[in-house]
């Protein structure tokens, strides 16, 4: 058996229907390129509010051909009209049945961007690290139809609504190993475009599509296999188990002499088999034959147009980690508040309130994640504000309330809404902080438990838990847990 390394990237597609152009993902490669050069990854942006090159609408769910135009179509006479003052756009083109044109506008040797990278902080379920994935280019296109099979496979039929939709993909360099590497970079470059608020990112609608390709090759030698393309992968679970499964199948054919039978096609993912199939041969540069687009004019963006872009963008993903990390957060929680852009906004509105980063942190991720996890609902869909959050933050720490008593006006506040004021009023929540108070319901419990004052005074000292908690149970849990311990300690070994 030989020592394999391999190579995989994504290809992915993103839509957003508030209509904002943008994309993310990784894999595919370009053409005429050496062996070793062709693991690229591309990504795929989608504009939904309306289509590239007409006027037409898109709205995921639409009834089958229902959002078109004659352009979608491919009637006879019906031109594109360019929507922005940007890029060389070319034909390519292909015969398939959701292509009714028999082409469709790209850009090929004129992209739009070239040499960028994207930083991916890997968790540390995936062996941690901070890992680099380079961009070869980034070029749009517009999207084709798709085909509605019947069930019985007697049939198949098209709606051509999506057809038109531009989508912006990004070519990928050959940075990624493995498939949790390759399902992160997707994952990292969702949550990037969610961030830019141009994309929903939700793969079930279709608005984030990814395409795996594989090459593998022994360890020593310089050139790869033949490089194979895996579609249907509708999950980032699923583009991780594809990937593993196609290099173990790639793996398996050169270590058996089968080299010849490892070629250039598309195939699909089976998620119940959990296995690769073959789809239809790959079609190659030759068999699009690219041509400069004859209706739409060559146009240039300005620098003042990309710095109006820049200066207009959000605080980006990458921007956000480090002045997390700044906080003195750690990498988990980082991961943790990041991993969701509506959690990011709610953690730094709580911030706003409270200057505690790792309080506000521990709170989102313990009790309120375990309650939106059980409740299946969002942070935008609980009754809990950013301000209550920080209020009850701000209680705790000032000793108005205890954390136990916090514990259970968090909960309520989710589920029912409210403020931390009112309901520390309403309940009379407020933390004992008197010392005679509290000294005197210590002496109740230790008179009620002879037994365990005993057993504590001849080495068993663990029950101090025990005498706090019969303590907090008298107080009904408002008692000030420093000083109450204080005083405990102060009376158990009096005598000892």
């Amino acid at each position: 058996m030989f020592d394999f390394l391999h190579e995989c990237m994504i290809r992915g597609l993103w839509t957003q229907k508030a209509g904002v152009l943008c994309c993310a993902s990784n894999s595919l490669q370009t053409q005429n390129v050496t062996t070793q050069e062709k693991l690229k990854s591309q990504t795929k942006v989608l504009s939904t509010l309306s289509k590239a090159f007409r006027g037409c609408a898109y709205n995921y769910g639409s009834e089958p051909n229902t959002d078109i135009c004659p352009i979608c179509m491919g009637l006879p006479g019906a031109l594109p009209l360019p929507l922005n003052s940007n890029s060389k756009f070319d034909r390519k083109q292909y015969f398939y049945p959701d292509l009714p044109k028999g082409y469709r506008i790209s850009q090929f040797d004129v992209p739009m961007a070239t040499s960028g990278y994207i930083d991916l902080d890997l968790p540390v379920e995936f062996g941690g690290g901070r890992r680099r994935f380079g961009i070869t280019r980034v070029h749009m296109e517009e999207d084709a139809g798709k085909l509605l099979h019947a069930e019985d496979g007697s049939y198949s039929q098209v709606d051509l609504n999506r057809t038109g939709v531009p989508l912006l993909e990004i070519v990928s360099e050959p940075d990624m190993k493995t498939g949790i590497e390759a399902a992160e970079h997707g994952a990292e470059l969702q949550r990037l475009v969610k961030y830019l608020g141009a994309c929903n990112g939700n793969m079930q609608e279709g608005s984030l599509r990814c395409d795996v390709n594989i090459s593998v090759c022994p360890r020593g030698q310089d050139e790869f296999s033949t490089k194979v393309e895996i579609k249907n992968l509708n999950s980032f679970s699923a583009i991780g188990r594809a990937i593993e499964y196609e290099i173990t199948r790639q793996v398996q054919l050169l270590s058996q002499g089968l080299a010849d039978q490892i070629v250039q096609e598309t195939r699909l993912w089976d998620d119940g088999a959990q296995k690769t199939v073959t789809m239809r041969k790959k079609e190659g540069l030759s068999d699009y034959r690219y041509f400069p687009e004859p209706d739409l004019p060559e146009v240039t963006l300005t620098k003042d147009y990309i710095d109006g872009i820049r200066d207009s963008l959000p605080e980006l993903l990458e921007l956000k980690k480090r002045r997390y990390e700044q906080m003195g957060l750690s990498m988990q929680d980082v991961l943790f508040l990041t991993n969701d852009v509506n959690i990011a906004e709610f953690f730094d509105a709580t911030l706003s309130k409270c200057a505690d980063a790792k309080l506000a942190a521990n709170w989102i991720m313990g009790d309120i994640a375990v309650y939106m996890k059980n409740e299946k609902v969002s942070i935008t869909e609980i009754k809990l504000t950013s301000d209550e959050l920080a209020e009850l933050i701000s209680s705790i720490k000032s000793g108005t309330i205890s954390g136990k008593i916090g514990k259970e006006i968090l909960f309520e506040l989710i589920a029912k809404g409210g403020t931390v004021k009112g309901l520390i009023k309403e309940k009379n929540l407020v933390q004992i902080t008197d010392s005679a108070e509290i000294e005197k319901m210590i002496g109740k419990v230790l008179a009620e438990n002879p037994k365990q004052v005993e057993q504590y005074r001849g080495g068993k000292t663990k029950l101090q838990g025990f005498f706090a908690g019969q303590v907090m149970k008298e107080s009904k849990g408002k008692a000030n847990p420093g000083i109450l311990n204080k005083i405990l300690l102060q009376k158990l070994n009096a005598n000892s």
